[in-house]
């Protein structure tokens, strides 16, 4: 099961209704490449009260984050200058179920994204 599919059983578990808003485009550059909504966003998930944007990522959230405040700024201070909606970076990475056994599970490391972190 990819990042992306783990993100949204996970959100659609949590009541909220998700989609992948990433797209492959085969024909862009030699060998494809991927294009996220606003270069920000791989997928969208919405509540009652709230709209959720999520970065996907298996790994460290730390690349991300920094590619997010820095070459996407503007897109981040677009997306988060509204008050209803919330830009997060999911990161989904194997730890062990249980101390001193030997089953892993995948859990992801949400990180929130504030309009402050593209100040700094």
């Amino acid at each position: 099961m990819s990042p992306t599919q783990r993100t949204l059983k996970l959100l659609r578990e949590q009541g909220y209704r998700a989609a992948v808003v990433e797209r492959w485009l085969a024909y862009a550059g030699k060998f494809g490449k991927r294009q996220d909504l606003f270069g920000i966003i791989d997928v969208l998930a919405i509540s009652d009260i709230l709209t959720l944007g999520v970065q996907v990522c298996s790994g460290s959230a730390s690349g991300h984050l920094k590619k997010l405040t820095l070459e996407k700024n503007q897109e981040c201070h677009d997306w988060l200058s509204h008050p209803d909606r919330i830009l997060e970076i999911w990161a989904w990475r194997k730890l062990l179920k249980k101390r001193g056994g030997k089953a892993n599970i995948w859990v992801p490391k949400i990180v929130l994204v504030t309009l402050e972190d593209l100040e700094t």
